[in-house]
C-alpha cells in the first residue's frame, strides 16, 4: 500500500509539471517584465502584438526582425528601421524614450535626428503604445530585459 501511494503521488506530481510546463510554453515569461512601472500582463501582450502586426511590422518585421542592413544608411542618409529582438538595440533604451520615441518620433528624443519612423500620436493610445512595447519586451532574453530593466531604473528621477 506504501508503494501504491508513492506511485501516486509521484504520478500527480509529474502531470502538474506537465502542466505547468505547458502553460510556460504557451505564455511569453512575464513574471517582473513592467512597462511605464506598470506589470506586463499577457493581456497587454496579446493587445501589443495585435497592434504591433498592424502598425510596426510593415517596417520593424513580422518578428521584430528589422528592416535588411539596418545599420547602414539608406541613399538618403536615413536609417532603415532596426529590429526589436536582441539583435537590435531597443533594449538599450529606458521605457520612457521608447515611449517617446513610438508615440512623438525619434526626434523627441534626439533632436534634429530624421528618420522614417513616424510618431503615432493620434494614431494610436497611450495604452496601446504600451502595450505594443510590452510586445516587444516579452520577446527579449532574460540577459537583455535585466540590462534594459537597470537603464530605465536609472532613469526614473528624469522627466
Amino acid at each position: 500500500m506504501m508503494i501504491g501511494s508513492a506511485v501516486l503521488v509521484l504520478g500527480a506530481a509529474a502531470l502538474a509539471t506537465l502542466a505547468q510546463t505547458g502553460r510556460d510554453d504557451a505564455e511569453p515569461a512575464l513574471a517582473g517584465l513592467t512597462i511605464l512601472g506598470d506589470p506586463v500582463t499577457a493581456a497587454m501582450v496579446e493587445t501589443g502584438a495585435e497592434v504591433y502586426a498592424e502598425s510596426c511590422a510593415s517596417c520593424h518585421g513580422a518578428k521584430l526582425e528589422g528592416q535588411p542592413d539596418w545599420r547602414r544608411r539608406n541613399e538618403d542618409g536615413r536609417m532603415p528601421a532596426p529590429p526589436h529582438d536582441d539583435n537590435g538595440h531597443t533594449w538599450h533604451h529606458a521605457d520612457r524614450d521608447l515611449f517617446t520615441i513610438t508615440k512623438r518620433g525619434v526626434g523627441a528624443v534626439v533632436p534634429g535626428y530624421e528618420s522614417d519612423m513616424p510618431g503615432f500620436e493620434g494614431s494610436l493610445s497611450d495604452e496601446e503604445i504600451a502595450a505594443v512595447l510590452a510586445y516587444i519586451k516579452s520577446n527579449w532574453s532574460e540577459r537583455e530585459r535585466g540590462f534594459q530593466a537597470k537603464v530605465t531604473a536609472g532613469t526614473e528621477g528624469e522627466k
